[in-house]
């Protein structure tokens, strides 16, 4: 099992997975998984947001579980990606690819099956996996457009980086983007997040929420 099981029903058994390879004690602590995320918000001709497109690049640990095996023929390794980046928007389809779209404070947008998707290694073999989501219905973001990433139950600790975490693409005239960064949690959530420490228990279905950044986006 490769580290395209990060949708519901996978977690506990990549945890397991995980684990089985020898990894030390740390990666017990609640998160499992860290990824960095860049994101593009795309825009059509007509002004609607048509899709989001992202950029997951993840942890060497987890990278170095997901690695295993790739490579051993050089000649396969671009079929052995490319089949690895399907077997991971795949499974991350049940989640909605932990992708988070709402527009003036109505329902998360819907999505169609990722496009556009592939998994690509750098010289040390960190994982980056990226894919484009249509939105099912294109829909003008209005005044309060939020963006998150993150996974609610906080298996997967997902952060926008530090330099260009957001793009707006063929964006109308006079959009903004602003970043909001979560606030610190409160003592109660610390506590919830300290019990769940060396367990495979998540601190509660709605936590990825308390800590992951929002996009918020405005168009006339």
């Amino acid at each position: 099992m490769r580290f395209g099981c990060l949708g519901t029903l996978c977690r506990v058994a990549a945890l397991s997975a995980l684990l089985t390879t020898g990894f030390t004690a740390s990666a017990l602590a609640h998160p499992h998984v860290f990824v960095s995320v860049k994101t593009n918000v795309v825009f059509g001709p007509d002004g609607k947001v048509t899709g989001v497109r992202q950029s997951w690049t993840f942890d060497d640990m987890y990278s170095a579980f997901a690695t295993q095996g790739l490579g051993a023929d050089p000649a396969k390794l671009p079929d052995e990606l490319k089949a690895l980046a399907k077997v991971n928007v795949e499974q991350l389809e049940e989640a909605s690819f932990f992708t988070f779209l709402r527009i003036n404070g109505k329902q998360q947008a819907e999505f169609s099956p990722a496009v556009d998707y592939n998994v690509t290694l750098d010289k040390e073999k960190i994982v980056t996996l990226s894919f484009t989501v249509p939105l099912k219905r294109p829909t003008a973001p209005g005044k309060a457009m939020v963006l998150q990433v993150t996974d609610p139950s906080y298996f997967v600790a997902f952060d926008f980086e530090k330099e260009k975490p957001v793009t707006l693409e063929n964006a109308p005239s006079g959009c903004s983007l602003n970043l909001i960064q979560p606030q610190g949690l409160s003592a109660a959530d610390q506590k919830r997040l300290n019990d769940v420490m060396g367990t495979n228990d998540s601190p509660g279905q709605d936590f990825g929420f308390k800590l992951a950044s929002r996009a918020i986006i405005a168009c006339p």
